[in-house]
């Protein structure tokens, strides 16, 4: 599907039409999420984002003037609903503690495990793992507004002018707070991975 489906099928749903909203989106939910789990880093906290921002964007469907790509614009509310979320994250947290000590429990009371990749070796996956795992915490622990433009330029590919549109931000701030983004995130992982190839 091109940009140009993208208005169809807009242009369809300001019409009333709900299958082709379903087609916007079966086309963008995988963006949608991977920018809502760089963000808060939990796929289950990132799924119900990205399922609150689509309903969001059903609703506002009429008022969407198309000043802009509709990916634009779906980012846009997708990451003003990641930004709510953390948020909340961050008041709760403030008002309740849990032990690091609890293992991850599923809800039949046993363990949660991964099943093995026959593609891999286990300590290669572990290695491999931890890595990530030691990324996406680091970025995490960028300031939101570095973190936002970080993932939408380096992880998604946008231009300055269209993190601008979507964030309202001069080309300037948004250079800006990438170069402290990279600069930090860089930083971060120095620190935690050491001198990696």
């Amino acid at each position: 599907m091109t940009d140009d489906e993208d208005v169809k099928a807009v242009l369809l749903c300001q019409k009333g039409d709900s299958d082709a909203f379903e087609i916007l989106v079966e086309r963008h939910q995988k963006r949608m999420l991977n920018v809502a789990y760089r963000m808060l880093g939990d796929y289950d906290e990132a799924c119900d984002v990205v399922q609150e921002a689509f309903l969001a964007a059903y609703r506002a469907i009429r008022s969407f003037k198309r000043e802009a790509a509709f990916s634009t614009w779906l980012y846009a509310i997708v990451v003003n609903h990641a930004r709510n979320r953390i948020k909340q994250a961050e008041s709760r947290l403030s008002h309740e503690a849990r032990s690091i000590d609890d293992p991850v429990g599923l809800q039949d009371g046993s363990l949660q495990r991964d099943l093995p990749d026959c593609g891999e070796s286990a300590v290669e996956r572990l290695e491999k793992k931890e890595v990530e795992a030691r990324v996406q915490a680091c970025i995490r622990t960028l300031e939101a507004d570095q973190r936002e433009v970080l993932i939408l330029r380096d992880i998604q590919g946008f231009s300055y002018e269209e993190i601008g549109g979507m964030l309202k931000l001069a080309d300037g701030t948004v250079k800006s707070r990438l170069f402290r983004a990279r600069a930090a995130l860089k930083d971060c992982l120095v620190n935690v991975l050491g001198d990696w190839p």
